[in-house]
C-alpha cells in the first residue's frame, strides 16, 4: 500500500546526491552557513533519510486471549504506580520530523499504522507532574500496552483514516485506550459503553440508536463517527483548545465551562492544568498526553508495540434487511466470535429489524459475501415459526421463550396493544442456531459472567418491585459496585421485577433487623397502604414493616427534612414471608 508522498521532499532526497556528483554543486547542503549546534532545513532532510534507513521494524507480538464479555470501568483510573526507573530528560532526544515516513512504502518497507499516528501528533508536549505520573504507570506495564495494541488491530486503521480526514490531532486515535482499552464490550460504572464510552443520553443525542437488538454505542463504525463529531463540536465550543475539549468529552462541557468561569472571576489562568475539575478528568487528559509520549518512541522505553499494517482491516457491507448472524458468518466463512468482535453493536442473534442494515466484515471476505448474500431472498434471511397461543401466555413470555423482543412480535403480527387471545397463532422470528453459537451476544455474555466462579458463597436474588442495587447490597453486606459488576450492570442501572441477580458473599448475611440469618432465596412481596398515626416516624414504620427508610422515601417520593403528618397515606411493598415472623 502506498502512503502520501511529498514530491518535493522525495525528489530532494533521491536526486540531490546525483546533482552533487554531476554538477559539482556544493550549495544544496550549506552546512557552513548554519550556526554552531543548529541544523539547516536541508540538513534536516538528510538526517531524516538516515533515520528512516536506520529504524528497525517493531517485532510482532502473539495475540493475547482476552475475555471481552467482562464489564469494565475506565481501566486506568487511579492506577498511578510510581516507577523509579522511568526515563528523564526526554527533551534530549530529538524526534524525527513528521514528514519522514510520508514516502513510498515500496522504497522504505511496509507501512505501519503507529507510524502514521506519530506523524500526525499535534498536541503540545507538556512537562507536568500529572503527565509524568501517568507516563510512569504506562512505562512500568509494557504487557498492558501490548494487549491494548492487539485489541486495537481490527479498528485502528479506520479510526486513523477518519481522524486524518477531519484534520484533527492524531492523538485522538489513542483516546480509546484511555476510554476502554479498546475493549468493544466495555461497560463502565457510569453506564458508558463501547470503545468510545458513550453514556446512553449522549449516544442518542449523536444518533446512536439503542434498542433490544442493537446498541450503536458499541458499533465501531457509528460510534467512531459520533465520537469525532462530538470532539469537533467541543473543540469549536472551547475556541480551539483541544485540552479543554478533551476534558469536556470526559466530564461534560458544562463542568468545564463552570471551571473556566470560576477561574476567570478569580483572575486565574484558564488552561486545563489550572482548572479545578473532577478527579477523573484531572487524570484523563494527562493519560492521553502520556500515551503520546510513549507511542512517539516506544523502543526508547523498552516497549515493543505490535505492528499494525496501515491498510483497511474491514469493509462495510450493506444488507438491506434483518438477517441472522449465524447466516452472515456462514456466507462470509468466518467464526461467529470474529463477527461479533467487528460488530459488537449487535445485542442478539440477528441484526435489528429496523436497521442499521450493514455489517463490518474482514476486507478479504466482503466481496464473496456480497455475491453469496445476493442469492438469499430477504424472506429467508430469518427463520420463522408459527406459535399457537396457549392459555396464560403473554407477549413477554412468548418473546422470552423464542429469544426475541415483544416489539418484533407486535410489529410482525400487527398487534397494537398487549392483549392476545388463546388459540390464535403468531409468526415469531427465531434463531437458526443454538444459543451457545451466539457466544458474544448480550445474553450469552451475561450468562457466562454470572457463572464465573468467585470467592465466597453464591446466592441468587429474585428482584422484587421497589428493590434497588443499594438495598440489595446492604441486605447481603456487599458493595454496590461489586454487585453491579457480578451482574454486568452499572450502579445506576434500574432493576426489573423478576430479574435474577448473582451475589457472592462469605458466611451468613446480616439483615437490617440485626440478627444473623441465611440470605432469602425467595420473596413474596405485597403492596399495602398505611395511614400514618400520631407519633409515627419513618424510623418507626421502617422497623415495624422491616423495610428501609430509603425505600419508604422512594416509594412515596418523600423529600428529606419533611415530617410525616397524622392521616397521611403511605404505600409499602412488604415481604409477606418476612412479616409472618414479626411480633
Amino acid at each position: 500500500m502506498r502512503r502520501k508522498i511529498y514530491k518535493k521532499q522525495l525528489a530532494s532526497l533521491l536526486f540531490s546526491p546525483i546533482l552533487l556528483i554531476l554538477g559539482g554543486c556544493t550549495t544544496l547542503f550549506p552546512a557552513a552557513e548554519a550556526p554552531q549546534g543548529a541544523i539547516g532545513p536541508d540538513q534536516r532532510e538528510d538526517l531524516s533519510l538516515f533515520t528512516v534507513l536506520g529504524d528497525a521494524p517493531f517485532p510482532a507480538w502473539a495475540l493475547l486471549e482476552t475475555d471481552p464479555m467482562v464489564p469494565t470501568t475506565r481501566l486506568l483510573d487511579g492506577e498511578t504506580v510510581p516507577v523509579e526507573t522511568a526515563a528523564e530528560d526526554d527533551e534530549e532526544v530529538d524526534a524525527a520530523p513528521a514528514d519522514v515516513a510520508l514516502v513510498d512504502d515500496e522504497l522504505f518497507g511496509e507501512a505501519d499504522a503507529w507510524d502514521r499516528i506519530r506523524n500526525g501528533f499535534a498536541l503540545p508536549d507538556v512537562d507536568h507532574p500529572r503527565v509524568t505520573r501517568e507516563f510512569k504507570w504506562f512505562a512500568r506495564h509494557p504487557e498492558y500496552i501490548r494487549r491494548v495494541a492487539d485489541r486495537a488491530r481490527p479498528y485502528l486503521y479506520y479510526i486513523v483514516e477518519e481522524v486524518e480526514r477531519r484534520n484533527i490531532p492524531m492523538e485522538i486515535a489513542l483516546l480509546p485506550i484511555v476510554e476502554s482499552a479498546f475493549q468493544p464490550f466495555a461497560y463502565s460504572h457510569g453506564r458508558a459503553a463501547g470503545i468510545w464510552q458513550f453514556i446512553p443520553s449522549t449516544g442518542r443525542l449523536f444518533g446512536l440508536r439503542q434498542t433490544w437488538w442493537y446498541d450503536g454505542r458499541r458499533d465501531i463504525y457509528a460510534s467512531t463517527q459520533a465520537a469525532l463529531n462530538l470532539l469537533e463540536r467541543l473543540h469549536k465550543e472551547f475556541k480551539g483548545d483541544w485540552m479543554l475539549a478533551l476534558a469536556a468529552y470526559n466530564s461534560g462541557s458544562g463542568t468545564v465551562r463552570k471551571a473556566v468561569r470560576r477561574n476567570r472571576r478569580r483572575g486565574r489562568p484558564i488552561d486545563f492544568f489550572s482548572l479545578k475539575l473532577p478527579p477523573e478528568t484531572r487524570g484523563y487528559v494527562p493519560k492521553l498526553l502520556a500515551l503520546k509520549k510513549l507511542f512517539a518512541d516506544p523502543q526508547r522505553y523498552g516497549i515493543e508495540v505490535p505492528s499494525i499494517p496501515d491498510e483497511p482491516y474491514f469493509a462495510k457491507v450493506d444488507l438491506g434487511s434483518q438477517i441472522d448472524l449465524s447466516l452472515i458468518a456462514e456466507l462470509a466463512d468466518i467464526e461467529m466470535e470474529e463477527l461479533y468482535q467487528l460488530n459488537p453493536g449487535f445485542n442478539r442473534w440477528a441484526t435489528d429489524p429496523r436497521g442499521p442494515h450493514y455489517v463490518l466484515l474482514p476486507k478479504e471476505k466482503a466481496e464473496d459475501f456480497q455475491v453469496a448474500l445476493a442469492k438469499v431472498p430477504k424472506n429467508q434471511r430469518i427463520r420463522w415459526i408459527r406459535h399457537r397461543i396457549r392459555t396464560g401466555e403473554t407477549l413477554g413470555t412468548i418473546a422470552r421463550k423464542y429469544r426475541t423482543s415483544v416489539a418484533a412480535i407486535k410489529r410482525l403480527n400487527r398487534i397494537r396493544g398487549t392483549r392476545i387471545r388463546a388459540g390464535r397463532s403468531l409468526l415469531i422470528p427465531t434463531a437458526r442456531a443454538r444459543p451457545g453459537e451466539y457466544r458474544l451476544s448480550e445474553g450469552e455474555r451475561l450468562r457466562r459472567l454470572k457463572k464465573t466462579r468467585r470467592k465466597g458463597n453464591r446466592y441468587v436474588h429474585l428482584v422484587q418491585r421497589g428493590d434497588t442495587l443499594w438495598d440489595i447490597a446492604q441486605l447481603y453486606g456487599v458493595g454496590v459496585r461489586s454487585l453491579a459488576k457480578w451482574n454486568g450492570m452499572a450502579p445506576r442501572d434500574t432493576l426489573k421485577p423478576g430479574q435474577k441477580l448473582v451475589i457472592w458473599t462469605r458466611g451468613k448475611v446480616s439483615v437490617d433487623t440485626g440478627h444473623m440469618a441465611p440470605p432469602p432465596q425467595r420473596r413474596i412481596t405485597k403492596r399495602i397502604g398505611y395511614r400514618v398515626r400520631p407519633g409515627d416516624s419513618l424510623s418507626r414504620i421502617s422497623s415495624r414493616f422491616k423495610v428501609t427508610i430509603a425505600q419508604l422515601r422512594r416509594w412515596n417520593r418523600l423529600p428529606k427534612g419533611r415530617y410525616l403528618q397524622p392521616g397521611q397515606r403511605l404505600t409499602l411493598y412488604i415481604d409477606v414471608i418476612q412479616q409472618s415472623g414479626r411480633s
